[in-house]
């Protein structure tokens, strides 16, 4: 929640604002994804002792947000590429506030760049062992981490059954999502 936050905040605040280094800013923010976990992990935690921070649940959740906001900002910013400036131009010619028009026009219009993208952040973050393990103190798990750590010693059946259940939720999450979009484009072709 919080990387689909900060990354459709960000996505939004660039593709406004026209000012020479948004391009550096753009890089930066991308920048997290590019770089290997072993590496990423290693920097967050020499930054983390480095400025005092206990390592724990605080530093999994700054960590998982820092390195999943990528995800999101690139969904919103793509969707936000493609929308016609026009749209938010005649709310705002009809006396609607900056506020509203981000309210009622962009936010709904880009929502669906913003779920996808708080899904593969989601997914990426579920993902993650290598810099959850370098972040997490001895008193913090993630299940990642639990899976992992049952898998070395030889797989439990909790971990097969979590596995499949996990499994399980997917392919359904998958089939509903399919069933959602054949029932808009349905609706959009008989619009037509």
């Amino acid at each position: 929640l919080l990387a689909g936050g900060v990354g459709t905040l960000g996505a939004i605040g660039l593709s406004r604002s026209h000012f020479k280094g948004s391009g550096a800013i753009e890089s930066m923010a991308t920048l997290p994804m590019m770089i290997p976990e072993l590496v990423l992990g290693m920097a967050y935690l020499a930054l983390f002792t480095g400025v005092g921070v206990k390592l724990g649940m605080g530093a999994l959740v700054a960590t998982h947000t820092t390195f999943c906001v990528p995800y999101v900002f690139i969904n919103v910013k793509s969707r936000l590429v493609g929308m016609d400036p026009a749209i938010e131009e005649a709310a705002r010619d009809l006396g609607a506030s900056p506020l509203r028009v981000l309210r009622d026009v962009t936010l709904p219009l880009i929502m669906p760049a913003v779920v996808s993208g708080m899904m593969l952040a989601a997914a990426m973050s579920l993902d993650d062992v290598v810099i959850s393990f370098f972040v997490t103190s001895a008193e913090t798990t993630t299940l990642p981490l639990k899976v992992y750590t049952g898998l070395k010693s030889g797989g439990t059946p909790e971990i097969n059954a979590l596995s499949t259940l996990m499994l399980g939720a997917i392919f359904l999450f998958v089939a509903l999502s399919q069933l959602i979009s054949a029932r808009s484009d349905k609706k959009l072709n008989s619009a037509r």
